[in-house]
């Protein structure tokens, strides 16, 4: 799939840390693309069109000139990385890169990705969530903090996906009542992640 001539097109939606994920890696790589703004809350993914170009009815979502249709965000990213610096070379420290894109999805995106959404998007109580998801959040954070001691990034000293991957809701804890103030290694990783992929602070 060629990534050249404005051949990509991003169906994203922009409250959504995985699609800015897939925003960010391409920016700044510089790759063209056309920005498709697809919500979730008006339940743009479950029209007939979107669900004929990705079943699972999620965003993001690229589709490419030729053809060619890919889901879920670090896929994306993976793919528009290929071959840059992003990815390490070595073979463990990218081994350390997927642990931390897995343990993204798995255990980081489902704690503070869904307080979040709960809080900022549908209002709920802090009465109304599920008591577990935010000492989950802080168990992710903790974890993060401790691993940051000493280090610039999560792999390799560097930029790399895992940074990119982690970054997109980590910057957002506040609108789910978290303070990363109590996490400085975590808000000074942040704000370096912030800076480099050159976007505003999220806070």
């Amino acid at each position: 799939m060629s990534l050249d001539n404005a051949a990509m097109t991003i169906y994203g939606d922009s409250i959504s840390g995985n699609c800015l994920k897939v925003k960010f890696v391409a920016d700044r790589r510089g790759i063209p693309y056309n920005w498709i703004e697809t919500s979730v809350l008006k339940a743009e993914t479950r029209t007939p069109e979107f669900l004929a170009l990705n079943p699972a009815g999620q965003v993001p979502l690229a589709t490419f000139a030729d053809g060619g249709v890919l889901a879920q965000s670090n896929a994306i990213m993976l793919h528009l990385a290929h071959g840059t610096d992003l990815i390490p070379h070595d073979a463990y420290e990218r081994a350390l890169m997927f642990q931390w894109l897995f343990w993204e999805q798995y255990s980081h995106e489902p704690a503070l990705a869904v307080l979040r959404f709960q809080k900022l998007y549908l209002g709920k109580s802090d009465s109304e969530i599920d008591p577990n998801l935010r000492p989950r959040c802080l168990r992710v954070l903790t974890l993060m903090d401790e691993h940051l001691a000493g280090k610039s990034h999560f792999v390799a000293g560097r930029l790399t996906l895992a940074d990119i991957a982690l970054v997109a809701y980590t910057r957002f804890a506040h609108d789910a009542g978290l303070d990363l103030a109590d996490y400085p290694n975590v808000q000074a990783w942040v704000r370096r992640v912030e800076d480099e992929l050159k976007i505003e602070h999220a806070n």
